[in-house]
């Protein structure tokens, strides 16, 4: 079973925050591939069903934890353990401060980068989960960030933000195939970057 976790808070008030652009991206996951219906397990919320990919039909499992986002590998953990799965079998979306806004990479293995919600994972499964980073830039002010994640997306940043949203669907097979390298650049050839002012502090943080 291959697992794709999307980080987020629950509730109402969360639900448009950057901080949970990882639900997000399930939901399109879901919708485009008519997965469901969500369910309550694992402390989360959960979907499965199969995907067709190039070399086959891969059962899937989508997992929302619902435990807040800093405590997400509580949920993952119990999901990975049910299934008998492994760290390689997982693949994290969430938002990435340090990417430009709309910038897309897909890492494995690694630290969480100050990410609580990678960091809980991390403490439960090991570092050799999968993670897509979908890029909200950064602030520019350290204080400024809890602000920022825990914001809506702004109007302007919504065709961009969906856009890569769809992209992340359409290439998903790929990436359940194991073909990383196909998987990152199909998504950033069907929705590259957008050219924004806010993209500033990221990329000199990204040249750090």
């Amino acid at each position: 079973m291959k697992i794709l976790v999307g980080l987020g808070n629950p509730g109402d008030k969360y639900a448009r925050n950057r901080h949970n652009v990882g639900f997000m991206a399930l939901d399109v996951i879901a919708d485009h591939y008519r997965l469901g219906p969500w369910r309550a397990r694992f402390q989360g919320l959960t979907c499965e069903g199969a995907i067709d990919t190039p070399k086959g039909r891969v059962k899937v499992l989508l997992l929302k934890p619902q435990t807040f986002y800093n405590d997400s590998g509580n949920a993952v953990r119990a999901a990975v353990d049910f299934y008998k799965s492994g760290a390689e079998d997982v693949t994290v979306f969430h938002d990435e401060l340090d990417l430009t806004p709309g910038k897309f990479r897909f890492k494995r293995g690694g630290g969480h980068g100050g990410n609580n919600g990678l960091r809980s994972t991390i403490a439960h499964l090991g570092p050799d989960i999968q993670r897509g980073r979908i890029g909200i830039g950064h602030p520019g002010d350290k204080n400024k960030v809890t602000g920022h994640v825990l914001s809506d997306f702004a109007k302007a940043e919504e065709p961009w933000r969906d856009d890569l949203l769809d992209a992340i669907a359409r290439a998903i097979p790929l990436l359940l195939d194991g073909d990383v390298d196909q998987f990152q650049t199909k998504v950033t050839h069907l929705a590259p970057a957008p050219d924004a002012p806010l993209q500033r502090n990221a990329k000199a943080r990204e040249a750090d």
